[in-house]
């Protein structure tokens, strides 16, 4: 630690740390635009500029590190004379466009002009003009004349988000930031581009002209669409969502969001959106009815139920984006009916998993612990994809040393450094990991596992095996697509093998915003109890209650689970959308996503994050914990009586979190051997992953909403005799559908990438698996 002087009060400061650190760490502020907390170094806006005594001139404060003595003047005459002289030269092009400028009223130009500008310029010049430049659906740069070069944007994409899909040209009063060849802005990370720009020159385009920030109400919330939970300030006029930016939460999200989390209420408000309770008639045709009528039409379907097929013939099924309360009350409504069949995780082989574990997977370390990472192994994942802000996290843990190896089965670009890197076909995942746990026994000198014995370890796996025994804090993480896998069971085995041998933390990177939660509430069969697989994949039961869910594009099977869903005597759908159950459901009830109601999510971490509601019902919808308690009333059932969505987590919350997390699985490790013939690999896009995310126009007319296509690399397509361009049929156990055939040389030999979570291969569900493919 060094001593300073700044305004003549003593300060302390790291060593290396810059004078404006030094000042804001010490309560005080020095103007500034290039500067921002998270990001390197620019020093070309030179709003910082300080007396420092002794110095020839006057220094920038974001650039000049902090030494033992110095004295500091932020508020001199010296120092306000150059903070002035910058400001002038800054508003020299700046058109005046503050009456029409989204930006207005919380812009950090137009605040620090009037404490540093003047009230009329000395420019008499044509000021500059700066066409606008095409950015993609999320972020409107229909102003740029209004940009100061403050490079915030450029380092948020190169730094944060990883990749430089923007930067400046030209010099001098010519320089324009720009996209590359006119190209849009694609990073999952690109609307904090937005939050940084100190002036209205990026804005998010959905809420372009919508409101003036001072009409907007703001209210804190937290997100549901992945396991990080990111917190969010909800802005509202009218007690409608009108605009989402982060909440800064330093052990969370930092300052970031993604743009799922930043978009998705876009999908709010649309024409889908189910206002009032549905009920089917005999005639088959839907009709509206009062909540009285709907709720007594359930008690009366669900009572025929039990009494003619028995209670075990109900089952109910949640979401990963419910609440911790809907999924607690969901269990208890199901159990006091005299059933086990509830099941939050609609893919992969939940009886499996279950059958193992001893606790509720989580990531098996506090989040802001990637960042101080040396080794990380993730499995199976789609990390920029499926984990935005945690792939972020590493990224910065990369810049200080750590290394990431990857065992997957489609090679792409985690814009992070990869040190090593296993491509396989989806089978062949288990034997990967089996390779690196022989590989690093034999660094460890440790006997290897007896199921084990016959396994060779290749030089890719060598080589993770390598990296991994280096380290002295190592993650190794399971991802969705590992999870949701049939042999879920290995690969944990394996994996938790991997870090028993390299002295790590083995974690899940769990998929939904409330995952853990899922298994804290209990929403989860207990012994006897059916999971949503067999649930859906067998003889359709009596009667279901479906919460929050879109079975035809959550669940892995697909159309099939629809099929089972429609030969059911009673389908209770608890939606907040009439597509998502009207072609399936007897009654559709509708209830709030996270913006309207009160609740808890419990991300990868376990950190419980309760929220309130932060816009007006829309309609007659009703918060699902509500509706969930009174049916529950009707149904004459004992524990309904919570008055709070509080109360209901309290419950669940006895005993607290920490002794409920495990990540151990009852299981050596093993083998499997991979399949021969050509498999699927089951990409969930990054905006197609829940029904409020997929209603969101903005998000879908993104790149990354592209339709689906049967994408192979080069020597698989030749394998087939197929072209890039091909139409070709897809068929799986569960169906088939008709695709384009795409060139992507990222996916492993023998495998075919093909998306899902859309109609065109709902059919195909949304699991990996032996596929057949064959030109149509």
């Amino acid at each position: 630690m060094v001593e300073l002087t700044i305004d003549g009060l003593k300060v302390q400061a790291e060593e290396g740390s810059m004078v404006i650190q030094a000042a804001h760490a010490a309560g005080l502020y020095i103007p500034h635009f290039c500067y921002h907390k998270k990001l390197s170094i620019a020093a070309n806006c030179r709003m910082c500029l300080v007396e420092v005594e002794k110095a020839p001139k006057q220094l920038p404060a974001c650039a000049t590190p902090v030494t033992n003595g110095m004295v500091v003047h932020t508020r001199s005459p010296k120092a306000i004379e150059a903070q002035r002289a910058v400001m002038e030269f800054l508003l020299i092009n700046h058109p005046l466009d503050c009456p029409v400028c989204d930006q207005g009223g919380e812009c950090q130009l137009q605040d620090l002009a009037m404490g540093y500008g003047e009230s009329a310029s000395r420019y008499k010049e044509t000021k500059r003009v700066v066409f606008h430049k095409p950015m993609g659906p999320l972020i409107s740069a229909e102003q740029m004349q209004r940009c100061i070069h403050c490079t915030r944007c450029i380092r948020v994409g190169q730094e944060i988000g990883g990749i430089m899909e923007i930067g400046m040209l030209n010099r001098g009063e010519f320089s324009e930031i720009t996209t590359f060849v006119g190209e849009a802005v694609e990073s999952e990370l690109s609307g904090n581009m937005i939050d940084v720009c100190p002036v209205g020159a990026l804005l998010s385009k959905p809420f372009m002209m919508s409101a003036r920030t001072w009409e907007l109400a703001r209210r804190r919330s937290v997100s549901p669409h992945d396991s990080v939970g990111a917190n969010l300030v909800v802005q509202t006029k009218m007690d409608r969502v009108l605009r989402v930016v982060p909440f800064e939460n330093e052990p969370v999200n930092e300052c970031w969001i993604s743009d799922r989390d930043r978009f998705s209420y876009a999908g709010l408000y649309v024409e889908d959106r189910l206002q009032h309770p549905m009920v089917r008639g005999c005639d088959g045709q839907w009709h509206e009815a009062s909540w009285t009528d709907a709720l007594q039409s359930v008690v009366t379907g669900l009572n025929q139920v039990r009494e003619d097929g028995g209670s075990t013939q109900i089952g109910a099924l949640g979401s990963e984006t419910a609440t911790l309360e809907e999924l607690a009350l969901l269990a208890r409504l199901t159990r006091a009916l005299g059933s086990d069949n509830i099941d939050f995780r609609l893919r992969g082989d939940g009886a499996a998993l279950d059958a193992v574990r001893t606790g509720a997977p989580w990531l098996g370390m506090p989040i802001a612990d990637l960042n101080t990472l040396d080794r990380a192994l993730v499995v199976g994942s789609f990390l920029r994809k499926d984990h935005p802000l945690m792939a972020q996290r590493l990224r910065q843990a990369a810049k200080h040393g750590m290394q990431l190896s990857l065992v997957d089965s489609v090679a792409v670009d985690p814009l992070v450094p990869v040190t090593g890197r296993l491509t396989v076909k989806p089978s062949g995942l288990v034997q990967a990991l089996a390779e690196v746990v022989v590989a690093l026994a034999a660094l460890k000198s440790q006997p290897v596992p007896e199921g084990l014995a016959n396994v060779q370890a290749g030089e890719a796996a060598q080589k993770i095996a390598d990296s991994l025994a280096s380290g002295a804090k190592v993650g190794i993480f399971l991802g969705n697509l590992a999870v949701t896998d049939d042999q879920v069971v290995r690969l944990a085995a394996n994996a938790q093998e991997i870090a028993r041998l390299c002295g790590g933390r083995f974690g899940f990177l769990t998929s939904g915003g409330n995952t853990v939660g899922g298994y804290l509430a209990g929403a989860v069969p207990a012994e006897g109890g059916l999971d949503a697989r067999r649930m859906l994949g067998g003889e359709p039961l009596k009667a279901y209650l479906v919460l929050h869910a879109e079975p035809r594009l959550d669940s892995e099977l697909g159309e099939r689970a629809v099929r089972a869903l429609q030969g059911s005597a009673m389908a209770v759908a608890f939606t907040a959308f009439k597509s998502a159950a009207e072609d399936w459901a007897d009654v559709m009830l509708p209830i709030a996503p996270f913006t309207e109601t009160s609740g808890s999510f419990v991300n990868a971490e376990g950190r419980v994050q309760s929220f309130k509601g932060v816009a007006a019902p829309v309609g007659d919808t009703r918060p699902a914990w509500k509706v969930l308690r009174v049916l529950g009333n009707l149904l004459s059932l004992q524990g309904f009586d919570d008055e709070t969505s509080e109360s209901v987590r309290d419950t669940v919350m006895v005993g607290g979190v920490d002794g409920r997390l495990s990540n151990e699985v009852r299981k050596t490790p093993g083998t499997v051997a991979p399949g021969t013939g050509l498999e699927r690999v089951a990409e969930l896009p990054i905006y197609r992953t829940d029904a409020l995310v997929r209603r969101s126009q903005p998000l879908q007319e993104h790149v990354n909403s592209a339709p689906p296509r049967a994408a192979m690399n080069a020597a698989t397509l030749q394998s087939l005799g197929l072209t890039a361009g091909d139409a070709v049929r897809v068929s799986t156990e569960h169906g088939a559908a008709e695709l384009e055939a795409a060139l992507d040389d990222a996916v492993a030999d023998q495998a075919v990438r093909i998306a899902g979570a859309f109609e065109q291969t709902a059919a195909l569900g949304i699991g990996s698996g032996a596929i057949q493919l064959e030109r149509r």
